[in-house]
């Protein structure tokens, strides 16, 4: 039986993404909007509640196409108000058609936003050596830093403890536990 991080022991979609993406450093622009658009959505909410939700958020959010985004009017956010398949939260959906205008800004400036969000830890994951998962921190400096940024461009739902759980969803920080599995898998990648 393969040792898994403590908080990927239990449901199955927990145990499909902390073996198939948790962790794993991402570069792509698409994905990584998708990845901070669902972490803010998280906020106050289990990851697993929005796990059960991606393929809907997906179907909602035009798979997470920022250009398409940016557009969204009243008419379309009225309709993801009432789409159950979401949460219903009317300040995490304005603030993802915010965050998609400046996410597109970032592009602009940096070329890609994949370049300018690993800048952070300059391009390259941080490799932290956790035994347990108490020692694993809720934010870091980083986070910090990452977060203030952000939020003076104008980004919403963007805390540090939000840009801490990105950065370990993304592959820029490896969060596994030592004694887990995929610790030194996402290490190689």
């Amino acid at each position: 039986m393969k040792k898994r991080c403590a908080w990927a022991t239990h449901k199955e979609l927990d145990k499909e993404y902390h073996d198939e993406e948790w962790g794993v450093p991402l570069y792509d622009d698409r994905l990584l909007f998708e990845f901070l658009i669902l972490e803010g959505a998280q906020a106050g909410l289990s990851w697993t509640t929005i796990l059960a939700k991606r393929e809907n958020y997906r179907n909602a959010f035009d798979h997470f196409d920022a250009n398409k985004i940016a557009e969204y009017d009243q008419k379309k956010i009225d309709e993801l108000l009432n789409n159950s398949g979401i949460v219903r939260n009317k300040l995490k959906i304005n603030s993802t058609v915010t965050n998609a205008k400046i996410f597109l800004e970032i592009q602009e400036e940096y070329g890609s936003f994949s370049k300018y969000i690993w800048s952070f830890v300059n391009g390259k994951p941080i490799q932290n050596n956790w035994k347990t998962r108490e020692e694993v921190p809720a934010t870091t400096e980083i986070s910090d830093l990452m977060s203030k940024a952000l939020k003076k461009r104008g980004f919403k739902f963007i805390g540090s403890t939000i840009c801490y759980a990105f950065m370990q969803a993304t592959g820029m920080v490896n969060d596994h536990t030592v004694d887990c599995y995929r610790y030194k898998e996402v290490q190689e990648k």
